[in-house]
């Protein structure tokens, strides 16, 4: 069977969830997630598109406070380094912000990418055998999307060598991390993005990026 229109009232309900996700960093509570509500964004998160459905994910969910705490450090020792390739105001205004929230959400989830999912040969990946990666994102955007919409916060946390993160899960050589994230409810979800709001930048115009029929 096909699938109904979405009426007007469900399609300004996802504009209000796409428009109203942040990266969020400084607003996680320590309340505990559901079970239920987890499964739910997850098994969004499952339900993303990928070349050749070859669904490369995996969802490694992380709430050991020791592992987080080496997360965490992994963290400490990248960002340490990345406030160096800054100079003068920027780099004083980098120090100045938190970006990451390992520690206090209550759930912070690493989703991989399998290399080696659905064999040596994957439809849609003959000549260009990134789209599984592509594909692992859009399962990121997918539980982004679902955590806004029941009400909870993500921050995608990438100032972490991946290496790092490799060896602290102990994942397979063919198996990439892709994303570590931290989940859980916020006291508020920002009007606007939060590097916007400290002014670190701003939101181009859309017509800044458009293109018709070549660059």
């Amino acid at each position: 069977m096909s699938q109904p229109e979405i009426d007007e009232a469900r399609r300004e309900a996802f504009y209000e969830v796409l428009f109203g996700r942040r990266d969020v960093r400084s607003q996680f509570l320590p309340d505990e997630i559901d079970d239920d509500v987890l499964m739910r964004i997850l098994n969004a998160a499952h339900h993303a598109p990928s070349v050749g459905l070859s669904q490369p994910w995996d969802f490694i969910v992380v709430r050991d406070r020791v592992l987080r705490k080496a997360v965490k450090a992994a963290f400490d020792e990248a960002n340490r380094e990345a406030a160096g390739r800054f100079s003068g105001e920027r780099a004083k205004r980098y120090k100045s912000l938190k970006l990451e929230g390992i520690l206090d959400a209550p759930v912070n989830i690493c989703v991989t990418c399998d290399r080696e999912r659905g064999g040596p040969v994957v439809l849609g990946r003959t000549h260009q055998p990134d789209t599984d990666i592509y594909s692992t994102v859009c399962a990121v955007q997918n539980l982004w999307l679902a955590a806004r919409a029941e009400n909870l916060g993500v921050g995608w946390v990438s100032i972490v060598e991946p290496e790092r993160l490799h060896a602290l899960l102990d994942l397979p050589e063919n198996v990439l991390p892709i994303a570590w994230l931290c989940v859980g409810k916020v006291s508020e979800f920002l009007d606007q993005p939060e590097l916007q709001q400290k002014d670190w930048a701003k939101r181009d115009s859309l017509h800044q990026r458009i293109h018709f029929d070549g660059w």
